[in-house]
């Protein structure tokens, strides 16, 4: 197996559930290691496979891609048949506007709602920076659903789903109000067999990074 994945921990690292559930969902065979986040030796360990220190990273023989985004450019290259961009220029150039705005964008909903697999469901206050962020993503979500009509953003699961994934754990995960065609959305991405099975490893997880939990000193689980 030519794929090597290096993630941090599957209950917190949104970067790393990207490209996972993107090879996942296409059918892309790759060998996975988990480092966790919070481990004495992490930068040490990721350093020595990437100069960044940060996770994901993918590995293809000496060829070394340690970015989420640049891992999915990087696999629809490699793998034109699990088709991660949409074939039609203009939907492509659509994917990847709004894969751009969500690579470098909504600062305040990253830092309010932390992506925490774990927890159980239950509302949390939103601020005006992180309702303005919801409502800007349930505007891209509905969009690209009217235009495609479903179930996924460009019609069929690509790279544009993967990156907007840990944000559907976060709405789902703080009960996030949304409307009628992004809980839809959710629903079918939730329902992946890959979803689940990210879910379930995370679950298992011993690691407890405070920074990550709203609700601390409480650790609420599942």
């Amino acid at each position: 197996m030519s794929l090597h994945l290096i993630i941090g921990n599957k209950n917190y690292s949104s970067w790393s559930f990207r490209p996972w559930l993107a090879m996942k969902v296409a059918g892309i065979a790759f060998e996975e290691t988990l480092i966790s986040l919070e481990a004495q030796d992490f930068k040490a360990r990721v350093m020595a496979i990437s100069g960044a220190g940060r996770v994901p990273v993918l590995i293809d023989g000496d060829i070394r891609i340690w970015e989420s985004l640049a891992i999915l450019e990087y696999l629809a290259e490699k793998f034109p048949a699990a088709a991660l961009w949409p074939p039609q220029a203009d939907a492509r150039a659509l994917a990847r506007a709004i894969v751009s705005e969500m690579h470098a964008g909504f600062m305040a909903l990253r830092r309010h709602l932390p992506m925490n697999v774990s927890r159980p469901v239950k509302a949390r206050p939103l601020d005006d920076g992180v309702a303005v962020d919801v409502i800007r993503i349930d505007a891209i979500w509905s969009e690209c659903l009217a235009k495609a009509g479903g179930p996924f953003l460009f019609g069929a699961f690509g790279a544009a789903d993967a990156m907007y994934a840990p944000v559907i754990w976060r709405f789902h995960t703080y009960a996030v109000e949304v409307s009628d065609a992004a809980r839809i959305y959710m629903r079918a991405v939730m329902a992946l067999p890959a979803w689940n099975e990210w879910r379930a490893a995370a679950r298992r997880e011993p690691w407890v990074l405070p920074h990550d939990e709203v609700d601390w000193p409480q650790v609420p689980r599942e």
